[in-house]
């Protein structure tokens, strides 16, 4: 590898076999990446940390996918004296939220050598194709935040900024917990209605009072990014029949319905039957108050369509995603399928 993550140019015999791909699934906190052959098998995997160009910028952390790469790239049988170079290059990547951003991180791939053919996804989208046969239909994912994408065959997307309230999102384990503080603070103090999240918060950090866990959170000693852990009891409160809790998991299924009509409507899918795949920590743990809501909600404002959990790797999805785009027998899908054991 040359200065600054950049690849040797090719030379002759680079390619392990003619129509090689590489499928990128990176995410926040891990990143896999499958080598595959045109006909749907895996010749390599590896996986590494977390992308976050936000964070390290975009080419320091380009430079990071790339030597998740060459390690699959090894595992694979490639060369060590010679660079990879693939016939296309999926790559599903968390922070690629606008059209700009993808575009940069084409570029930063395409500089590095490692295919002429390279395209860039949100992360969200290897979620949805790997719980759909085809091209068609919208996932929502709820982790740390809050995400939908949709697609049809024909190329069409559906999809929002997705960056936080600045782009009028709400949700995910992060504004969960983020308002059962709030709910919880007011809740102690007399400004706001009761609720057994004024208990349960603190006790999960072995705090007394909401006052103790505010003040542990505002100095530092307990960190800010431990707030996540939060969202699960909230949930636990709410199914113990707390109406305060129970509000915001309800809050939160209008807001996965939302997301998920008008990305249907986008798409022209309301008045068809079209999957709408449910993924991410918060929405995979099945809370079965929130997916009762969810599917109550969702068979109102789009009664045809049909609810589905994504438990397959993501980086299955964006490995189709490539064999997609090189027009791949259907076959190749269901080998690669196959391999992920779904």
């Amino acid at each position: 590898m040359g200065v600054n993550g950049t690849f040797p140019a090719a030379g002759a015999g680079t390619l392990l076999a003619a129509g090689t791909l590489l499928a990128v699934d990176a995410g926040n906190s891990k990143t896999d990446v499958a080598v595959l052959s045109g006909d749907g098998r895996v010749l390599g995997a590896a996986r590494g940390g977390g992308f976050q160009p936000p964070l390290v910028g975009v080419a320091a952390a380009v430079d990071g996918l790339v030597e998740i790469v060459g390690r699959a790239w090894a595992a694979a049988g490639g060369p060590v004296d010679s660079p990879p170079v693939f016939a296309h290059v999926t790559a599903c990547l968390a922070n690629a939220d606008l059209p700009v951003e993808e575009r940069e991180l084409e570029q930063a791939l395409r500089a590095r050598r490692l295919s002429g053919s390279v395209r860039v996804h949100n992360d969200t989208f290897a979620v949805l194709r790997a719980g759909i046969d085809e091209p068609r239909g919208v996932a929502v994912v709820c982790g740390a935040g809050i995400n939908c994408v949709g697609m049809t065959p024909d190329g069409r997307t559906a999809r929002f900024p997705a960056i936080g309230k600045l782009s009028g999102d709400w949700g995910g384990g992060g504004g969960l917990a983020e308002e059962a503080l709030w709910c919880a603070a007011r809740g102690e103090d007399g400004r706001g209605e009761p609720t057994e999240l004024s208990r349960a918060l603190p006790a999960h950090f072995g705090l007394e009072t909401m006052y103790a866990l505010i003040e542990a959170l505002h100095l530092g000693r307990i960190p800010m990014e431990r707030r996540h852990e939060l969202a699960p009891v909230l949930f636990r409160v709410s199914a113990a029949g707390d109406p305060v809790a129970l509000s915001l998991v309800h809050r939160l299924a209008e807001e996965v319905v939302a997301m998920a009509s008008v990305a249907l409507g986008r798409l022209g899918l309301l008045d068809e039957p079209a999957p709408v795949l449910l993924g991410g920590s918060v929405l995979a743990a099945r809370h079965p108050q929130l997916e009762e809501r969810i599917r109550t909600l969702l068979a109102v404002r789009a009664p045809k369509a049909a609810v589905g959990f994504v438990t397959a790797p993501p980086v299955l999805g964006a490995g189709l995603l490539a064999l997609d785009e090189t027009a791949a027998a259907p076959s190749a899908a269901a080998r690669l399928r196959e391999h992920y054991g779904v």
